[in-house]
């Protein structure tokens, strides 16, 4: 039974007078009942929610580099999965002004980084809804474990916001895991003269009284972790490929000619050789932020448009490896995304495995020759599947996942290698998938058992045999 707003107050007080009675809990109002604050995802603890799925991101934020103060209002559109009485969204340290479902007002309240948010009426499973939340204050830097500094950071010249698995809760309300994608639309105003970009196409600049409003818009669907917001004095280029808007940055602090720009400015060509092995470009635009802030000692697939570290381009050497590897997660992560961070090789190891291809192709080592390399200098005690939270970033996830895609090619032959590689990212396109629907297509394709090369290649505890 569904109930009207009214009728679900009623249902509420009948279910707190007789609660020891009926066995009815405060927050269950006839089977209105919360959604999870978890996503019961175990690598990621206390991240994710439950009871609703997001469809868009509408985020307007104002970043001042002199107080690193920040303040955004988010109107956030989703789907109750459930009788839904009240909810979660993820968010860490900011101070939360007022929270709204709909039109209406609704009672909200901070947990350990949640906003737990109680809307006025109850939503019934399939009702789409919105919720805005105006919000304000310092945002903070997270630990990312092997990954170091992430979440928002305040930098010389203004701010970043980068980090996996945690950065998109420090600096906007979400349901921070990657099962749950949405679009996003983004302006973000800042002092003028200061860069501030983003993921996706970039839309028309204003300025005002000293301020300028920069916008960014992701129409493919996109986990949190992959939003990024850079603030500062950067050398913006933007141009097109391909019809799509091209949009790099390197900061102003580095080299105008030197090895970021230059690996950068290869971004292109890299695609398009991507795209002829893993299918079309899966988004609207393209590009590449090139930071001078060292603690960010890694670079990242941020959708549409990564980041990468100073440290790739050390001694101002271009390092198109790189660029390479953070392009193909576009098809491999980005647009074909985790379930559960369990299977993070399925995003690794094809990006790690990319690198090789690119490597063959610009006139370096074949990829048969580098996996004869890593064959040898691997460890097999340490799986590629549920690596465990401390190796989420280890070397069996990105190189003995990339072993076991040279496997597979191997072992069906080039031709149905890449077909698995293309049908993948076609019928998996914009969504989540896991390791087991990966093997499940690969044998649909291929027309026979892969399981046990699979199973030896990722998991298995001693050196496979070789195909």
């Amino acid at each position: 039974m569904v109930l009207t707003g009214r009728r679900l107050r009623v249902a509420a007080l009948t279910c707190a007078i007789g609660l020891a009675a009926t066995g009815c809990t405060g927050d269950d109002r006839d089977g209105f009942r919360p959604g999870a604050a978890d996503a019961g995802d175990p690598y990621v603890p206390g991240h994710g929610n439950g009871g609703y799925d997001v469809g868009h991101y509408g985020l307007d934020v104002r970043y001042d580099p002199s107080t690193d103060r920040l303040s955004g209002r988010a109107v956030i559109t989703a789907t109750a999965t459930q009788d839904l009485s009240r909810f979660n969204l993820d968010l860490a340290g900011l101070e939360v002004r007022a929270v709204s479902v709909g039109d209406a007002a609704a009672e909200h309240r901070r947990g350990d980084g949640e906003l737990v948010v109680t809307p006025r009426d109850g939503l019934p499973r399939g009702r789409q809804f919105t919720v805005t939340v105006e919000y304000a204050g310092v945002p903070t830097a997270v630990d990312d474990g092997a990954l170091g500094s992430g979440g928002f950071l305040h930098t010389a010249d203004g701010a970043v916001a980068l980090g996996q698995p945690d950065s998109a809760a420090t600096w906007f309300p979400v349901n921070d895991h990657p099962s749950d994608k949405a679009t996003y639309d983004l302006a973000v105003t800042v002092p003028d003269g200061l860069a501030a970009l983003s993921n996706g196409v970039p839309g028309p600049k204003s300025s005002a009284d000293g301020w300028t409003t920069w916008r960014w818009s992701e129409r493919a669907p996109m986990a949190s972790y992959l939003s990024t917001l850079v603030i500062g004095d950067y050398r913006v280029v933007t141009g097109t490929h391909a019809g799509r808007p091209m949009v790099t940055a390197v900061a102003a602090s580095l080299p105008a000619t030197g090895g970021a720009a230059t690996s950068l400015a290869r971004t292109g060509a890299i695609v398009d050789f991507l795209a002829s092995r893993f299918g079309p470009y899966p988004f609207d635009s393209y590009g590449g932020i090139v930071i001078a802030d060292d603690r960010i000692g890694y670079a990242l697939e941020t959708q549409s448009r990564p980041v990468y570290g100073p440290g790739f381009f050390a001694d101002d050497r271009p390092n198109p490896s790189v660029v390479a590897h953070e392009l193909a997660h576009q098809w491999f992560g980005d647009s074909v995304s985790l379930t559960r961070w369990g299977d993070i090789w399925l995003n690794e190891g094809f990006a790690s495995y990319a690198e090789w291809l690119w490597e063959e192709h610009d006139g370096g080592r074949t990829a048969q020759r580098n996996f004869e390399i890593q064959y040898a200098a691997t460890d097999w005690t340490q799986p590629s599947v549920e690596p465990g939270r401390e190796q989420m970033f280890g070397s069996a996830v990105y190189k003995r996942g990339a072993l076991a895609v040279h496997a597979l090619r191997r072992t069906v032959g080039d031709d149905l290698f890449f077909r698995i590689l293309r049908t993948w990212t076609t019928e998996r396109a914009a969504g989540n998938a896991t390791t087991a629907d990966l093997v499940a297509l690969a044998e649909r394709v291929a027309g026979r058992q892969l399981r046990p090369l699979f199973d030896a290649w990722l998991v298995g505890g001693s050196a496979p045999t070789l195909p």
